[in-house]
């Protein structure tokens, strides 16, 4: 093993060490999975039913999450072919870039 690879290994295990130390408690546990789920869409509550499962909340939240990703990715896609559309004017172009920056 490299000497760096040790010392990242090191520097990983300190960090394990010293944040089990700041350990959740279940209680804030269920209350930050609860904050999370109310974040979610209805729709990602499986018709609005109860989600007991913790492991089914960050399921749905990871799927969520990928969902936002592949809209902007879609909406960035169609961003783009309308800025390179002859319909749009150098001036429209640069007014629609100013606001998304």
């Amino acid at each position: 093993m490299s000497s760096s690879r040790r010392s990242r290994t090191r520097r990983a295990g300190s960090s394990l060490s010293s944040s089990s130390s700041r350990s959740i408690s279940e209680d804030q546990i269920s209350e930050l999975l609860s904050k999370l789920q109310a974040l979610l869409p209805e729709s990602q509550t499986r018709n609005g039913a109860h989600r007991g499962s913790e492991a089914r909340v960050l399921q749905d939240t990871c799927s969520y999450i990928r969902s936002l990703h592949q809209e902007v990715d879609n909406l960035s896609e169609t961003l783009a072919e309308l800025l390179s559309s002859a319909d749009v004017t150098s001036d429209q172009a640069a007014i629609i870039r100013s606001l998304l920056m």
